[in-house]
Formats: structure tokens, sequence, C-alpha cells
């Protein structure tokens, strides 16, 4: 059993097996422009993503859906979420970013106030800096509790889905509150609400996860078969991507701040963390030219790999020459910290700039 609201430690490989989640990489040919996190083999899962091709090649309509969670500050591996929702967005996506206040109460004790406050000066500030542009018709942005087109559909949808059933997938017991109980059948609603007549119909719609969000999904495919004759909804593609590494090796967390860059960090913040994060040396310089390092145990690779070098050339370059031994960690890390520092500069600024903006999105006046 996989739990959305508990460990990020994920055996990719089992999940692929165990619950049927298709190779990206047997798709990415059918993409003229894969995003660098789909050949970089970061996003390693599909389901029914076909459609979503169809739907890019020959301009259709179709949706893409990715909630935010107000519990916590952003890091820099939710950065991924942003990078890919910006590149449909260019392929002639509509975007729908649900901010899960409801699932925020209910599995996390945040109360409505203080999840508003968090997804305006935490999330959208930072949706905003990262590049995509709320100011787009086809952007839309809403709070779950003030939404009644999801929380009616969501009691809808609860009609032909039992306690046994989210039991099964969720591990609920006795002892669950009932908040948390309704708090999946909601993100059911803001996945498949887009689909409803008043949005425009049922459309290809795709929702990019981390693996630990595939309960979510898998429920939600079974709620859309079961109301496809009355609500005609197309099953939902998704995406999945591995997660980023934390500073210290294990997973990286906003309730573990020794672990995490914050997308709030100031540039000398960032720069000083990433020369203090895990790499892949051996235990002596001696070893490191005679064995080469590990790249695939290095946090450092790894922020290359998810965020800071646009080329894959000179990514297949410090691969080969940390595995053959010529480039030293020392020598790595700084080069990555400088490159992030440099993105920090920008970025802190492109932030600052967004805060105004990003406080009116959720008033009703908007813009």
């Amino acid at each position: 059993m996989i739990d959305p609201w508990g460990s990020s430690n994920v055996d990719y490989e089992k999940l692929v097996k165990q619950f049927g989640i298709k190779p990206f990489k047997d798709l990415i040919s059918d993409l003229n422009d894969p995003h660098w996190l789909m050949r970089r083999g970061i996003i390693f899962g599909q389901r029914d993503y076909g459609r979503i091709i169809k739907a890019i090649r020959e301009k259709k309509d179709f949706a893409v859906i990715s909630g935010m969670m107000p519990s916590g500050k952003m890091h820099i591996g939710h950065k991924m979420i942003v990078d890919q929702i910006i590149w449909y967005e260019s392929h002639g996506a509509d975007i729908y970013i649900p901010i899960a206040d409801m699932e925020s109460y209910s599995a996390r004790g945040v109360d409505f106030e203080t999840s508003r406050e968090l997804a305006t000066s935490e999330y959208i500030t930072n949706y905003i800096a990262l590049g995509l542009d709320f100011k787009k018709s086809n952007v839309n942005v809403y709070l779950q509790s003030e939404n009644l087109d999801v929380n009616d559909l969501a009691y809808l949808l609860s009609k032909k889905v039992t306690f046994n059933e989210m039991k099964a997938i969720y591990g609920f017991n006795g002892s669950t509150n009932m908040a948390h109980m309704q708090a999946p059948l909601i993100q059911v609603a803001d996945i498949l609400h887009s689909q409803l007549e008043e949005f425009g119909g049922p459309k290809p719609t795709v929702v990019p996860v981390g693996p630990d969000q595939d309960p979510h999904i898998r429920l939600t495919r079974d709620i859309a078969d079961r109301f496809k004759t009355q609500l005609n909804f197309i099953s939902p593609s998704s995406t999945y991507h591995r997660f980023i590494t934390g500073l210290t090796g294990g997973k990286m967390s906003s309730s573990q701040p020794k672990t995490a860059i914050f997308l709030s960090d100031t540039p000398e913040e960032a720069e000083k963390k990433v020369k203090t994060a895990k790499t892949g040396g051996r235990e002596s310089l001696k070893e490191q030219k005679e064995m080469g390092g590990d790249p695939g145990n290095c946090v450092i690779y790894e922020m290359l790999l998810y965020h800071l070098e646009e080329s894959d050339e000179k990514l297949q370059e410090v691969l080969e020459n940390c595995k053959n031994g010529t480039l030293m960690c020392g020598e790595c890390k700084a080069h990555t910290a400088e490159l992030m520092k440099k993105f920090f500069d920008d970025f802190s600024k492109k932030r600052e700039k967004a805060t105004t903006f990003a406080g009116k999105i959720l008033d009703k006046n908007g813009y």
C-alpha cells in the first residue's frame, strides 16, 4: 500500500510492476519536443499518455490538473511540477490548479486561513516567479473549499464509492476522521470537473504526480469509468516523476529544513546549502581517481540533472568524467553551487516582483 500523506520512499520498479504503470520512455519518440524531465528519465512512468500526445499533435482540447497542498514552504523539488505545467501550457493545455485546503485541513490540521496565506505567499508567488502566467484565460486556480462545482461533483461521485474500497486503497480504519475520508473524493472531483459540460465537456486530461500520489489516480480512473455513461468522462492520464534526493541523502522535505533548498532562500543560502550537500564521492582522492565517483548517489549531480544544466551534452560530459575519475567532487560541487546561486539571483528578483500579483489571484475580483 502507498500512503499519499506519508513517506516518499518509493520502490519505482515495484510500483511499475505491481500497479501497471507503463514506462514513459516507450512513448518519448512520439513527442516532437519532449521536456528535459522526460528526456532524462526523471518522468519515468505513465498511464494512457498516448491520449495526450494525440491531443497535442492534433491541436485538440486537453487539460492538465496539478494541485498544491498548502502545508509548508515550497522547496526546489516542487519546481518539477511547475516546469511541467508551463510545458503543457505552451502546448495549448487548459491549466487547473486546485489549492487543496480541504485536504490540508483534514490530513495536516492546517486551518483554512493559514492555507490561503500559504497558497498565496509560497505557492502562487513561486509559480509566477517560475514563469506561469495566471493572467491567461486558460489558467484556472481555486481553493477547494470555495469551489461549489468541485464539492457538488464530489458528493455526486461518492454515491459509487464504498468504505471498504477506501479502506483497501488508503488503509482507513475506525479511527480515521470523516474529513480525511472525504479528501480523496474532493481530489477526484478536482481532476474530473474540467470535463463537465460547463468547462468544455469531456477531454483528455493529464495529472503529473510523484508515485506516492498513484492511489488518487487509480481511484479517479475507477470512478471515471463508473460514471462514463452518465457524465461521459474520459479516464484521466497520468505521468510519474522521480523524487529529488534531499541534501543529506534522504528525501527532501519541507518539514526537515536541513534536507531542502527552499524557493524562498536567498541566493547565498542556496549556494551554501549546495556546498554542504552529500556527494557520490569515494573516501579518498586516490580512490576517486582510480574508481570514479558514483553519480547515481550524488545530490550534486541530481541538481544538475533536474534543474541546473540545460544541455544534455554537458550533463553527459559531467556524468562520464565523474565515472572515470577525472572530475573531482570539489570542482563539481563548486560549479553547481555557482549555477544555483545564479539561478536564485534571478529567481529571487522575480519572486519579489510576483508578490504583489500573487496577493490578487484568489481575490474574487482577480487582477
